[in-house]
């Protein structure tokens, strides 16, 4: 640090953490308002323990403006050119050299007027100063960078999460060059990155306590800066980001300021937002005050990323359940509308949490679903875990052994799911209902040691159900192809005996029957003209064969040589030329990317991102509800059409409908056109 020296009036270097000796000095800064110096990322929650104070970075340039435009503390001044004498604390700070720059911003209307008045020019400036006074403290560049940006970005905030907004904002507002700055200068202190994100999250949150109520907005800018090119800086100490969320849930918008710089990951890793919103939302879910965020927020990220691979892996049955309970267990800490929209939610989350390998993870899920299906818990969360458990059943052969192992335990929750699966057998997958027979068969020998030990209802029902399962499995459909192959074997059997018996095939029964009936004869006639026609095909062959190949030899050789030899110029100058267009291309490409990056406005940007939150509405909330109604009403349409047909569609069913409306439409059109020729007799008498 840097502070005055009384004495000479001259620059003086200090330790870190040595205090001010004299109470009158230059600013006339108590030594309550010095920080520790020093980043490291060791201390988060420390922004509101009043015994312990706040984690920061290395000092910058721009806690002189803040001193002035904000009331802010300072480490480094410029020497005041007063005597020795001071006025008090109390009194007016001293005149700086250049008092023009130190005057406070106006304040903008709008964030975007905001941006369009920033003189990037000037912050390059200031930046490079910072550096050649700093050359070896990047942390205070980066501190620069985010003090210059939130002294000029001057423009009210509306709320902590801005919710509604795109979710890059206010990023999104900063133009081309501007981004290459705050790119650039990033790009170069990414060793700092991590003390940067926390010093910036801590600062909005020391910045809440004061009664000035600035805007943050240039915070938000390096906190959205840093996550889109880094996203896993977000989520290195999300344990401690949890505690410090819980040590000031008393005060909603710091919990959301904190939601909101964690969450800006996700925007730009699935994999990380889930994270995020793991390890520090869904802890919080049941807190009033942040639920309704934390939901918005997961809404967001899934509509954002239409493709779940990049974050299978991330949610296990651990995380999965609790997310279950809040979608269907009724009178929880959620409303009914944020329960509903968790619900709504809820199909992509379960994809989420099985993952990409099913077959080898669902049995892992199924005690927890097992445990959960009881005879009281609600109807629709009834069918769900039913549904789920069958899902396991039929993808991880490996649930069925853990089945067998909890059925004792959970007799109550087994008699459901075999009730369930006695309903739908006709529904359920062929591989499943063959490795159903071991299963149900442990279940019935289990039934029979038990009912000597213990007699229950439940028991009961488990044994009847296993019985009714059994005669499932063994009173399968009628078997067809065995039927043929008896048939067959029948006939060959009763035709070898026929001709045995009769001493010849001629004299059989079989060929007597076959020339009464005149098959014999049918049958020498299509055989005699198959020959026929065969053997002067053959012939033709052989005579003209010859002819025609010498004729196209002699035709299409050359034509075919002078083709190949073209073809394989053709092809050697296809191949020089795509090897030169792809370096072309490779050098190219990063010109013409550039060139449309710097030349393209930045409402083409925004039109393209408002155009994309569009689709995605449309397809949330219009498409598929209407493919779903689409849906339902060809389900009432094929039931209407069974329940006229008496339960059975048939053939017979389908000409009586298409008979009945054929007859309906003439009658409609013999009355239209009776109707219509009285009518124009009428007008022709009146006539």
């Amino acid at each position: 640090m840097a502070s005055n020296n009384n004495a000479g009036g001259k620059w003086e270097v200090v330790k870190k953490g040595k205090k001010n000796s004299s109470g009158s000095s230059g600013g006339g800064k108590n030594t309550s308002d010095k920080k520790p110096g020093g980043g490291g990322r060791k201390a988060l929650g420390e922004s509101n323990q009043g015994s312990r104070a706040p984690i920061v970075m290395s000092e910058t340039l721009y806690d002189g403006f803040e001193k002035m435009a904000k009331k802010r503390n300072k480490e480094q001044v410029p020497p005041p050119v007063e005597s020795d004498n001071k006025k008090p604390p109390s009194s007016k700070p001293p005149k700086k050299p250049h008092s023009s720059s130190t005057a406070p911003p106006p304040v903008h209307k709008t964030l975007e007027e905001a941006f369009k008045t920033l003189d990037v020019g000037d912050l390059k400036q200031q930046l490079a100063r910072s550096q050649t006074l700093f050359p070896e403290n990047p942390s205070v560049w980066v501190k620069d960078l985010a003090g210059y940006l939130n002294l000029n970005l001057t423009a009210p905030e509306t709320e902590p999460t801005l919710s509604s907004y795109a979710h890059d904002y206010p990023y999104c507002l900063s133009g081309k060059e501007l981004k290459g700055v705050i790119k650039g200068l990033i790009g170069r202190c990414s060793d700092i990155l991590p003390d940067f994100f926390d010093h910036c999250v801590y600062t909005m949150l020391r910045e809440m306590d004061r009664q000035s109520g600035e805007p943050l907005y240039g915070y938000r800018v390096c906190i959205q800066a840093i996550l889109q090119d880094k996203p896993r800086i977000a989520t290195q100490n999300l344990p401690e980001y949890l505690e410090l969320l819980r040590s000031v849930q008393n005060r909603p918008v710091k919990c959301l300021t904190i939601m909101w710089a964690l969450g800006q990951a996700g925007f730009y890793d699935l994999s990380q937002g889930l994270r995020v919103w793991l390890g520090t939302m869904l802890p919080v879910l049941g807190v009033k005050a942040l639920s309704s965020y934390a939901i918005a927020y997961l809404e967001r990220l899934l509509l954002l990323h239409a493709n779940l691979t990049k974050g299978f892996g991330i949610m296990g049955p651990k995380e999965f359940f609790p997310l279950l309970d809040f979608a269907f267990m009724p009178k929880n800490a959620l409303s009914s509308s944020l329960q509903e929209q968790l619900r709504r939610l809820y199909p992509r989350l379960k994809a989420l949490a099985f993952g990409a390998k099913p077959e080898s993870t669902l049995h892992t899920y199924l005690p927890s679903f097992l445990s959960r299906a009881t005879p009281h818990c609600p109807d629709e969360m009834k069918r769900e875990l039913l549904s789920s458990m069958t899902e396991c059943l039929c993808v991880d052969v490996q649930s069925l052994g853990v089945w067998r192992q909890l059925y004792t335990k959970h007799l109550p929750q087994s008699s459901l799911l075999l009730n369930h699966l006695l309903k739908s057998w006709k529904s359920l997958p062929p591989k499943l209902r063959k490795n159903l027979e071991e299963t149900v068969q442990s279940f019935k020998v289990t039934n029979d040691e038990m009912k000597d030990a213990v007699e229950s209802q439940q028991l009961q029902e488990c044994n009847s159900l296993c019985q009714n399962l059994q005669v499932k499995m063994r009173g399968r459909g009628f078997p067809w192809s065995k039927l043929l192959m008896v048939l067959l074997v029948f006939i060959a059997g009763f035709i070898a005996h026929d001709v045995r018996s009769r001493g010849s095939l001629a004299d059989s029964t079989t060929a007597l029957y076959l020339r009464s009936s005149g098959v014999t004869a049918v049958s020498q006639q299509a055989w005699s003209k198959v020959k026929l026609y065969s053997t002067q095909g053959f012939s033709w062959l052989e005579t003209n064969t010859p002819h025609y190949y010498s004729e196209c030899a002699r035709v299409l050789g050359p034509v075919l040589e002078q083709g190949l030899e073209k073809s394989k110029t053709a092809a050697i100058f296809i191949s020089e030329n795509t090897t030169q267009f792809i370096l072309w291309v490779k050098e190219k490409t990063p010109q013409a990317i550039e060139w449309v990056n710097t030349n393209t406005p930045d409402s083409v940007f925004q039109a393209l991102a408002y155009l994309k939150e569009l689709l995605l509405s449309l397809h949330h909330n219009y498409i598929l509800p209407a493919l779903a109604y689409l849906s339902e009403l060809l389900q009432r349409a094929w039931a209407n059409l069974q329940e006229s047909c008496n339960g059975e569609v048939s053939v017979s069913c389908l000409q009586g409908h298409a008979l009945s409306f054929t007859n309906t439409t003439w009658q409609l059109l013999q009355h239209t056109t009776t109707a219509i020729k009285t009518w124009a007799q009428d007008l022709l008498t009146q006539a």
